[in-house]
């Protein structure tokens, strides 16, 4: 099984980030423009929240509040839950399912910011995890 630490190492996109000051126009935007559904919010280079998908529908556009004039600390989630990269994927999978979280970030033991995940990521290697269990098995039985 793989660690979240190996899931990190095959991501492709880089780690994007905001600003608490940042407008909430301005993480929507880069957010649309990388294809992400969420932004760490940090301030020097230490994590303070999290901007996601689900903030701009509940927090900004749902209560009509102005994008443009609305700063990223107003409607971030601040009470950030985190991982570790020695965590495996079925673990990371519980917590996501059990508190409804599409992205996680991964720090280290001194809280220095690592990584984020996805439940897209961590399915998608649970999937590739049976396929190739599927396989083996298959493989076996025709042997």
């Amino acid at each position: 099984m793989k660690t979240i630490k190996q899931i990190l190492a095959g991501k492709k996109k880089p780690l994007t980030t905001v600003s608490p000051d940042d407008p909430v126009l301005s993480a929507m935007e880069l957010m649309h423009d990388r294809d992400i559904g969420a932004v760490m919010v940090v301030e020097g280079k230490k994590l303070i929240g999290i901007f996601t998908e689900r903030d701009c529908l509940h927090k900004v556009s749902s209560i009509c509040r102005d994008p443009r004039e609305t700063t990223v600390r107003d409607v971030m989630s601040s009470k950030v839950r985190y991982i570790t990269t020695d965590m495996e994927v079925s673990q990371c999978l519980a917590l996501m399912t059990e508190r409804f979280f599409r992205h996680l970030p991964v720090l280290d033991e001194q809280q220095n910011i690592l990584g984020i995940v996805s439940i897209g990521d961590l399915v998608k290697e649970k999937i590739s995890e049976q396929d190739f269990i599927i396989e083996q098995m298959e493989r076996y039985i025709n042997s």
